[in-house]
């Protein structure tokens, strides 16, 4: 028993040690990161992961359900598809023929209103809050200096920065997007409770405007300038001027960096279910109406699906941009492949989350995942009688 107590001592003397350095070095967000991700058997960020920081409600109003196709779960999912929710391990798969449900599965047990991560999904989402705040006259316009909202934001390109910019992802900020090492900017970002701590010590090193780079250090601080614009947390202000709007079905959850008066994780982190997630996708597809009413300006709304940069045609302003056989489509898209997928041509919403993201190779910005959600989303529609 001496031995096992002197053993034991001598154990937490190093963790104590490593514990004391990670706070000496300000690396002491690994300690979150560690209890969140690794102690639940993950290696990077999951679909459930809002249970383990704070969040704030985005509240619904009153629901309006999306109608039922006639012919609903008529088709089964082809092979190919079937093969691929298995292997990639998805959660829900739902096809939206003409405003109408036409198809949709869930594994894992989940179900149509169970919550999961969006990831890069809530970009789209902050995209859509700036132009409500341009159409409000909150903010001036996609040229509006970032540092009329934050002239503390450090770097030699500082002042030329605009909210332009943050969306369009040609910041010129200092980041590194690198999801699964534990001491790059975008892990210190999820796990740190200070978000806009990091985020205003980050400096916008490059000239910005000039060309397309993935960066998601530019969304939050793109909604730090939305939320000091609107006076609102974002969790309220989509609330009121989207969710409640657009008839959620649920309340949606927003993580945050800490509770009480924390801001949203607004480049990640928006937790809802895929039925609810496809209404961003007929809100685009109407060019901003909703009932009637013109939630966002359409011109806003086409800006955000067509390229800034034509070497870099893949993505607009908060959105993405493909042509897959001859069918233009847009798309909000998350970590381990979330999608919301439009084809307005055929008025098709195609939702797809999960756990698990196809390839994505270095010549084509498009995980090939996307290509079988399509696909196959085709194959079943041909199949109706």
């Amino acid at each position: 028993m001496k031995f096992l107590n002197k053993l034991t001592k001598w154990a937490i003397i190093p963790i104590l040690f490593l514990v004391l350095l990670m706070y000496i070095f300000n690396v002491d967000y690994l300690l979150r990161a560690v209890r969140t991700v690794y102690f639940n058997g993950h290696d990077t960020a999951f679909l459930d992961d809002y249970h383990y920081f704070p969040n704030r409600e985005v509240k619904k109003g009153v629901a309006q359900p999306w109608a039922i196709a006639k012919d609903y779960n008529s088709v089964p999912a082809t092979k190919i598809l079937e093969n691929t929710h298995k292997e990639l391990q998805t959660v829900a798969y739902m096809i939206i023929k003409n405003d109408s449900i036409w198809h949709e599965s869930y594994y894992d047990g989940y179900g149509k209103d169970s919550k999961s991560n969006s990831f890069s999904m809530a970009k789209s989402i902050v995209t859509l809050a700036l132009g409500k705040a341009i159409m409000e006259g909150k903010i001036t316009g996609l040229d509006q200096k970032v540092v009329d909202f934050f002239p503390e934001l450090k770097g030699e390109y500082a002042k030329d920065v605009t909210v332009g910019d943050l969306s369009s992802m040609a910041s010129g900020l200092s980041w590194d997007e690198h999801y699964y090492s534990p001491f790059s900017i975008v892990t210190r970002a999820y796990f740190d409770d200070e978000l806009k701590n990091v985020i205003l010590g980050l400096e916008v090193s490059e000239k910005p405007g000039q060309s397309f780079k993935y960066l998601s250090g530019a969304t939050e601080l793109l909604a730090m300038c939305v939320e000091k614009a609107t006076g609102e947390y974002l969790s309220d202000y989509v609330s009121k001027e989207f969710w409640q709007p657009l008839g959620a079905e649920n309340d949606a959850l927003w993580q945050l960096d800490h509770e009480g008066d924390g801001i949203e994780k607004a480049y990640c982190c928006f937790a809802s279910n895929a039925r609810d997630f496809a209404r961003f996708g007929k809100l685009m597809k109407q060019d901003g109406k909703w009932n009637g009413q013109q939630l966002l300006d359409s011109a806003f709304v086409q800006k955000c699906i067509t390229p800034r940069f034509p070497e870099s045609p893949q993505y607009g302003y908060g959105w993405w941009m493909h042509t897959i056989n001859g069918k233009k489509l847009y798309y909000m898209r998350g970590h381990l492949g979330q999608f919301v997928i439009v084809i307005p041509e055929d008025d098709l919403i195609i939702v797809r989350l999960g756990h698990i993201k196809g390839l994505q190779t270095e010549t084509d910005p498009h995980s090939d995942d996307l290509y079988v959600y399509v696909d196959e989303a085709y194959e079943m529609l041909a199949q109706r009688k």
